[in-house]
């Protein structure tokens, strides 16, 4: 591995390239749109952990790749060239808290990276380079603006493929503060990024992901960047996340800019819960025995009394079919053994006749 002090300036240089070729995009952006439709919002705190369930189709989207899920949480892997395992969630927050309890992927070049994403591109992201195991990088962007690349922060910690960490954001309208394991490791205000221009401001969605800046299709300096080129043959490289709680600081159905402006003055916010707050507070269905608890007194002997009436009707309508069967079968015995009878005299009756010189007459079955 290139020891890290030797690349600082050339990453400090180089780190806003990074995740404009991975999880960087928008399908509208309303700065530029007047009909980009509204965001969705969350509305309320939630806890996603990935160790115990899946991620819901209604609440996240995979974008990119296949997420596995296994103990160590959701598995996001790299195994060949072109892999870029990446979850986008359907939820907006307009101002909150993101929390992630990731693992990082081991690799040279391979980049694990958490991203807060609006529509008109601003940006919160935490990066983790696979051949850097001793910092992770915080940054952040206003409306897409690269035009300077003195924003990212590389911040020392301990062995960040090896073991999961705690990387938190929490974002105001005053002040962006990113979290390593609960300490706080940097502090933005408003008026730093730009005079505020380039603050991040605006709804953003979550997205979790893991690619290879390292790719030799990549143009250079992203590789330089990324820590050198990716050896696919030495994979496959895995990022887990275990678990993600988001908290949005605002409440409310959706988020809509009202102007082009992109500013936060200009969300507007409208009332009630979302659909993404409804599917989360939605009770899990009742077991039988939960359901059976619930029920009034009055409800259960009613319902044991037609269950008791049930179940002597059924006993009553076996007996009834098993005694009318039962006479059935005898009377059909009844009639065999007399058929039994009745050939048996008959053949005794041959056979005395036959022994003193009579001949059998078949068809009136007499000895004539």
């Amino acid at each position: 591995m290139v020891p890290f002090k030797s690349l600082f300036p050339t990453i400090t240089l180089l780190s806003t390239i990074s995740l404009t070729f991975a999880q960087t995009w928008t399908s509208c952006d309303p700065t530029k749109r007047a009909d980009c439709p509204a965001d969705t919002a969350l509305g309320l705190t939630h806890l996603f952990n990935l160790t115990s369930s899946t991620t819901d189709d209604d609440i996240w989207n995979t974008t990119a790749g296949t997420v596995n899920y296994g103990d160590d949480g959701a598995e996001f892997t790299i195994n060949a060239k072109g892999d870029a395992p990446t979850i986008q969630s359907k939820f907006y927050l307009f101002f909150g808290e993101v929390e992630v309890h990731l693992r990082a992927a081991t690799g040279v070049g391979v980049v694990s990276s958490v991203v807060l994403e609006s529509d008109d591109l601003d940006e919160v992201d935490w990066e983790l380079v696979g051949g850097n195991d001793t910092h992770a990088e915080s940054n952040y962007f206003g409306k897409g603006n690269t035009s300077s690349y003195d924003r990212a922060v590389w911040h020392p910690i301990k062995n960040p493929q090896a073991e999961f960490h705690n990387y938190t954001t929490r974002w105001t309208k005053e002040k962006l503060e990113w979290f390593i394991d609960g300490e706080s490791v940097r502090v933005l205000g408003f008026g730093e990024a730009n005079g505020g221009k380039n603050y991040p401001q605006t709804p953003m969605n979550v997205r979790l992901g893991v690619w290879a800046g390292g790719d030799e299709g990549n143009d250079k300096d992203t590789i330089k960047w990324a820590g050198g080129e990716t050896d696919y043959d030495k994979g496959p490289y895995t990022m887990f996340v275990k678990r993600v709680r988001v908290t949005d600081f605002s409440r409310g159905k959706e988020y809509r800019y009202g102007d082009t402006s992109g500013s936060w003055e200009s969300i507007e916010i409208e009332p009630g819960n979302s659909t993404i707050a409804d599917i989360l507070t939605r009770p899990p269905p009742l077991s039988p025995s939960q359901r059976w608890n619930k029920l009034s007194p009055g409800a259960k002997i009613g319902i044991g009394s037609a269950v008791g009436a049930t179940c002597v009707g059924l006993i009553l309508l076996f007996a009834v079919y098993f005694f009318g069967q039962r006479r059935a079968g005898m009377k059909e015995r009844a009639i065999a053994d007399a058929g039994y009878e009745k050939e048996t005299a008959e053949l005794m009756a041959y056979r005395a006749d036959m022994g003193s010189g009579g001949r059998w007459n078949a068809q009136s079955r007499t000895v004539i």
